[in-house]
């Protein structure tokens, strides 16, 4: 059980990381370092992980950011980010010569730096405490259970599952759920208005059709909040900056 379990997170750490391939008319790959040189905020990247967000919340505010990562080479990729931080994950930022990594936290701390309350509800609106669950729900509990859910139906059959481990096997469909009926009510999950909630949100819809047998067309609300934002101008664009050869290859 231990070795299908090791196999099965070797498995979503490729599918999450593993980025489409970019060359040069040579065919040579090539290292990225794009935007502004007065950078406020510097981004070790790889293609189509969670660094994607802190692009995304740069784009939305306008603050300039830096892009550093190896197009089509996640192992280049990774050893940027394992020279500045031991860590190894991404998204690791730069700030005030400062490394940070953990992606709701980075967002919560640029807006708190720079947005000048900016794409969060002010603190006394009744949408602050939707846009603080959600800008942590993320990680905290939809990718947890989306991946926990994923892991455990690969070793399904090879042992017998207690009550708690068929619960954890129904987690995305729980978590999905959860999100239908709030987006049945709200626009978006920072409220009323577009937030950095629903920058972090966004991830997990990406891969949970990948990890699980959820499909978002089962849930409307969670689909048409998607295609929303994924049509606004700063999405575009950084998508653009982070997958530079598009979402061949990509989640």
């Amino acid at each position: 059980m231990y070795k299908t379990i090791s196999a099965t997170l070797a498995v979503l750490f490729f599918v999450l990381a593993v980025p489409s391939t970019y060359a040069d008319e040579s065919g040579a790959e090539k290292t990225m370092v794009t935007n502004d040189d007065n950078a406020l905020v510097t981004i070790y990247h790889i293609e189509g992980r969670r660094s994607e967000r802190v692009a995304w919340l740069c784009e939305e505010l306008g603050i300039p950011y830096k892009l550093v990562f190896n197009v089509g080479d996640l192992k280049g990729s990774m050893q940027n980010i394992k020279s500045v931080s031991s860590m190894g994950v991404a998204p690791t930022v730069r700030i005030d010569n400062q490394i940070i990594v953990e992606s709701g936290a980075i967002l919560q701390y640029i807006q708190m730096k720079y947005a000048g309350g900016r794409l969060a509800p002010p603190v006394g609106s009744p949408d602050f405490p939707y846009h603080l669950q959600w800008l942590h729900y993320s990680e905290g509990s939809a990718m947890y259970r989306i991946v926990a859910e994923s892991l455990l139906r690969q070793i399904d059959g090879q042992f017998k599952p207690t009550p708690l481990t068929q619960l954890h096997m129904s987690g995305a469909a729980r978590t999905l759920a959860f999100m239908e009926e709030f987006l049945s009510q709200h626009s978006y999950f920072g409220g009323e208005e577009f937030s950095s909630a629903d920058i972090m949100m966004h991830f997990p819809t990406k891969v949970v059709s990948i990890f699980t047998p959820q499909k978002l067309e089962d849930y409307p609300h969670v689909l048409a909040w998607r295609k929303k934002v994924e049509a606004r101008p700063a999405f575009l664009r950084t998508m653009k900056a982070t997958l530079p050869n598009g979402p061949t290859g990509n989640i």
